[in-house]
């Protein structure tokens, strides 16, 4: 009798524990997919920042074009060819500012104005690149600082600063 109690027991305890590693399996996934949403959430409210605070710009009757006139860059590079490097493509498409060619990860499967590159090519010399991916801004600059020799700007900064 004491033997069956005792494998009752140990069945149970068994049994509690699957329950508990499974529970905390269950929770670290979703702790994963919170994560991620919330970077996704994060990003996007800093592309919407950039995004009002560029309207006031151009409300006041300015334009991202006297930020680079006011420093000499005339030929330039777009790191990041989703909607903020094309609104900025569009931005100086009547300038004297000429975007040279973009620069993105999903290079082969943008459709854009100018060329665009992967990190990994070959990078022709510009006056300065602009980082449109303002989240992941520090990061971004630190690879490229690895291969080119000139400003990284953040959009971000750009917006502000004019």
């Amino acid at each position: 009798m004491k033997k069956s109690i005792l494998s009752i027991l140990s069945m149970a305890a068994g049994a509690a524990a699957g329950v508990a590693v499974s529970a905390a399996t269950v929770g670290k996934e979703q702790n994963k997919t919170i994560s991620k949403k919330q970077q996704l959430a994060d990003k996007h409210l800093a592309m919407v920042k950039v995004y009002d605070e560029w309207l006031k710009v151009r409300q006041d009757g300015r334009s991202l074009v006297q930020y680079f006139e006011k420093r000499g860059y005339k030929n330039i590079a777009i790191y990041g060819m989703s909607y903020l490097g094309e609104s900025l493509v569009r931005e100086l498409q009547a300038s004297d500012v000429k975007v040279q060619y973009g620069i993105d990860k999903n290079a082969d499967n943008i459709y854009s104005s100018v060329e665009v590159m992967n990190l990994s090519d070959d990078l022709p010399e510009v006056d300065a690149i602009v980082v449109t991916a303002v989240f992941f801004f520090d990061e971004i600059a630190e690879e490229l600082a690895d291969k080119v020799n000139c400003p990284i700007i953040s959009l971000e900064d750009m917006v502000y600063e004019v």
